[in-house]
């Protein structure tokens, strides 16, 4: 790999709410934000970080998240999140990769996720180990179109620049 080799990855996840009986907390960004119901999933079901570790593992070409955390595996239960972001930050490493940049929408009508954004940021860059300056968290709806705008789940967008640390 040259020193100035860099390659760009796309990250997706969707997962819908949750019943309001489950009593699942609704967590993004690795933080915490107050609303009626969670989000359905294996794991904690934080669509902002699976989508970045999609986007990371995609640019280094290293597989996907079921790959390495697959619903299949009981210790990824109610996991949070946070322990797939660092364990793939490690892997990156291990593989010669440092994190140039990260991009990240969410997309939902509700809750309002705006005013969390600047907790969400902070979150990830402290798991990344980044400048905040280096991580974007947006925040959008659908104007009521789609899944999303039904307020039946969330979903997230994600792009990241990985950069080769040999040189």
């Amino acid at each position: 790999m040259s020193p100035t080799t860099s390659r760009i990855g796309i990250g997706y996840d969707v997962h819908g709410f949750a019943s309001a009986e489950a009593g699942r907390a609704l967590v993004l960004g690795g933080v915490a934000i107050p609303y009626e119901r969670g989000l359905a999933g294996h794991s904690d079901a934080d669509v902002l970080i699976h989508a970045v570790v999609d986007a990371l593992l995609g640019a280094a070409a290293l597989g996907d998240i079921g790959t390495h955390f697959p619903s299949s595996d009981p210790r990824w239960h109610d996991a949070p999140s946070t322990a797939f972001l660092t364990y793939t930050i490690d892997l990156l490493r291990q593989h010669g990769w440092a994190i140039g940049n990260v991009d990240a929408t969410l997309v939902a009508e509700r809750p309002r996720l705006t005013p969390h954004v600047p907790a969400m940021r902070a979150h990830l860059a402290e798991a990344m180990g980044m400048d905040i300056a280096l991580v974007s968290v947006k925040a959008k709806t659908t104007d009521g179109l789609g899944f999303t705008g039904r307020g039946e789940g969330v979903a997230c967008h994600a792009v990241a620049l990985i950069v080769c640390m040999d040189g």
